[in-house]
C-alpha cells in the first residue's frame, strides 16, 4: 500500500500594485474619467488605460465596480 502525500494549499501572493497604478485606481474610484485621471497624473488617456488594464489582468477584476470596491478596500 502506498501512500502519497499532499502539500498542503496556500494561496499564491496578491500581486502588488504599482504607486502608479494605484493613483490611478484611486482616481477613477473617486469618480474621474480616464481622461480626467489622465490629466492629472500628467499622461495621456491611453496610458491611464494601460494601468487599468494591467490592475484587472493582476487582480482578475473585471469592471469598474469591482475597481471601486478594491480601492476602498485599500483605503484609497
Amino acid at each position: 500500500m502506498s501512500v502519497t502525500l499532499i502539500a498542503p494549499q496556500t494561496e499564491a501572493p496578491a500581486p502588488t500594485l504599482a504607486p502608479r497604478e494605484r493613483e490611478t485606481l484611486r482616481l477613477i474610484a473617486s469618480g474621474c474619467t480616464y481622461l480626467q485621471a489622465a490629466r492629472q497624473m500628467g499622461l495621456s488617456k491611453h496610458t491611464v488605460d494601460a494601468y487599468l488594464r494591467r490592475i484587472r489582468a493582476k487582480l482578475n477584476i473585471n469592471n469598474t465596480a469591482e475597481l471601486t470596491r478594491l480601492a476602498i478596500s485599500l483605503g484609497l
